[in-house]
């Protein structure tokens, strides 16, 4: 099951249930731990906001006043007016700045807790992992940095701007309407017309806005995912630089590049093109905003009826009245971008929830002293077979050897004992004691060696001396003075040094339940020996059950058993050194 989380939400967002949604995504943070700060700050922006609206107010009448000055040449009253203007100039200053700086302040908090709560969300129930392989979602790197980001700073942004914009309509379209005066049309007086006239004329522009450029919302959409998926494609680079440089496949890795860059190159290449046509749109509307005012007011003007400083009023009023009915239009693009942000994010959770709500088919307890796989069968996402009716016990202390052919489902069997795997039916019983699992390809933090080796553990958990003696046990003494070294250690050291950490980290952790899947397949045999046999050594109690290929790992295990069409299948064992 593919699911592409950016369509099988497009009915949804255009639909009320797409704003429910996004409530229950805005609202949390206000009944938080935090709301108490949020508030204040959210308040205080507000205030600043509201603020700003009147120093507008306040300009407008200033016009009036200055240009009936300038028409009078009053001096005095001319040189008072540009004092009293400074005053007001100096306070709008200090107050935007203050709405800038809180509003930030607000914007990085709210990221801050939106962002650890969907890392929390994210890390829990596997769900970084079964979306992965089940191909529930995209770029999950992109939606908690990126799309988190534009979320919580575009939310603010549009609301407070909507609330602005409201609270200043209210107050212009009273100057509006009280100081243009009615006119005749068609026998019929029509009072406040400016305002009427403003109305309209946003109006109309807001719906050819909407016509025009309608398509930003998906084409926004896409694009996110483009560059994210050349940005995934550019990493995978990074990190297979040695196999594709041994391989001669730079022109093969260019050629995907150059594919992934072409999809980003196309579909930024459409929006160029509506944003082509929205901009020629918009940008016609603002010119003809200019004008429109003064065209409308001339009659009244020419008549003798209004001043030159309330004329000025009157387009400066009407510009704000228009400029606020048109919020829609000037925002248009924001609005495209936050919607389709609002998308990307309510379907990447709803795949967790989805993941989180979802009954296991196989279901895993903790519940006995020993290991009981029951009726386990195990298939492939596609839908292949792997394992029919499978039923194994193993007791505490025993070494058992898993083998079989390359895809018979080795790994497979371990991802279900571990709660990976949820394709099939069955139960696994694992013993309530500590668990260790040893992948092929352990995974190493960036971080200090001692930060690696005590993974998922603080270093703090063991004593010092400790990590020492495990390098030395597991052959890796030229590391020791380099414990307490930062570093991206999955880069600097080979395969088998990675597998023979694992291996210290195991020793370190001490569990009694030790799960091997291939974990010394980049080891010699020499090696592969001196850390098993170090694992016996050190760890006296602990059961071990290998997945592996080697038949020298077969002295080191008293049960030997294969899977073999399906089936779990004991073999024969021969003389061991244990």
């Amino acid at each position: 099951m593919n699911v592409d989380i950016d369509e099988t939400r497009v009915n949804d967002a255009v639909t009320g249930s797409f704003f429910s949604r996004v409530w229950k995504l805005v609202t949390p943070y206000w009944r938080s731990e935090e709301k108490g700060m949020a508030w204040v700050l959210l308040i205080a922006v507000i205030a600043l906001s509201l603020f700003s609206v009147f120093i507008s107010v306040l300009v407008n009448s200033w016009y009036r006043d200055f240009y009936n000055a300038l028409q009078n040449k009053d001096l005095g009253a001319f040189t008072h007016l540009i004092l009293y203007f400074c005053g007001i100039a100096a306070i709008a200053i200090l107050g935007a700045v203050y709405r800038l700086y809180l509003t930030q302040m607000l914007t990085i908090r709210w990221r801050r807790w939106l962002t650890e709560k969907h890392f929390t969300k994210w890390l829990a129930h596997k769900n970084y992992y079964r979306l992965e392989q089940g191909g529930y979602t995209d770029n999950p790197d992109q939606r908690l940095s990126e799309d988190l980001n534009n979320f919580t700073s575009d939310t603010l942004s549009l609301s407070l701007g909507l609330l602005r914009t409201v609270v200043s309509l209210v107050s212009f379209s009273v100057i509006l309407w009280g100081v243009s005066g009615s006119i005749e049309l068609f026998g019929i007086t029509i009072p406040g017309y400016m305002f009427w006239a403003a109305l309209l004329y946003a109006a109309v522009g807001s719906w050819l806005t909407h016509l025009i450029g309608k398509r930003l919302i998906v084409l926004s959409n896409q694009q996110q995912r483009y560059e994210a998926d050349m940005r995934f494609s550019l990493v995978r680079v990074r990190e297979n630089a040695e196999s594709i440089a041994l391989s001669d496949g730079e022109a093969n890795e260019n050629q995907r590049l150059s594919a992934r860059f072409g999809m980003v190159w196309s579909n930024f290449w459409t929006i160029m093109k509506v944003q082509k046509r929205l901009t020629f749109f918009t940008a016609g509307y603002s010119q003809i905003a200019i004008v429109f005012a003064f065209v409308v007011a001339a009659p009244r003007y020419f008549a003798g009826k209004i001043e030159l400083g309330e004329l000025m009023q009157i387009n400066s009023a009407f510009g704000n009245v228009q400029e606020n009915f048109s919020w829609f239009i000037d925002a248009y693009t924001q609005l495209a971008s936050w919607r389709a942000t609002c998308d990307r994010l309510l379907s990447f959770r709803q795949a967790m929830d989805d993941n989180e709500a979802r009954v296991p088919a196989i279901k895993v307890s903790h519940e006995s002293n020993a290991l009981h796989v029951q009726g386990l069968e195990l298939s492939l996402i596609g839908g292949r077979q792997l394992l029919n009716n499978a039923n194994i016990d193993i007791a505490a202390g025993e070494k058992v050897m898993l083998s079989g052919r390359s895809g018979s489902g080795k790994s497979t069997l371990l991802r279900a004992m571990g709660g990976l795997w949820n394709e099939g039916h069955g139960a696994v019983k694992l013993p309530a004691k500590r668990a260790f699992f040893l992948p092929q390809k352990p995974y190493l933090p960036i971080g200090t060696l001692r930060e690696a080796l005590s993974y998922p553990q603080a270093p703090e958990v063991y004593p010092a001396e400790r990590f020492a003696q495990v390098l030395e046990t597991c052959r890796l003494s030229h590391l020791v003075p380099r414990l307490d070294e930062s570093n991206h250690w999955q880069r600097m050291l080979s395969p088998g040094e990675q597998q023979r950490v694992a291996f210290a980290r195991a020793l370190l952790f001490a569990p009694d339940w030790l799960y091997l899947d291939e974990a010394t397949s980049a080891m010699d045999e020499e090696d592969e020996a001196a850390l098993y046999q170090a694992l016996i050594d050190e760890l006296p109690g602990v059961t071990l059950l290998s997945i592996g290929h080697r038949s020298s790992l077969k002295r080191f295990h008293r049960r030997h058993v294969r899977i073999d069409q399906g089936q779990l299948k004991e073999q024969a064992v021969a003389e061991s050194t244990l």
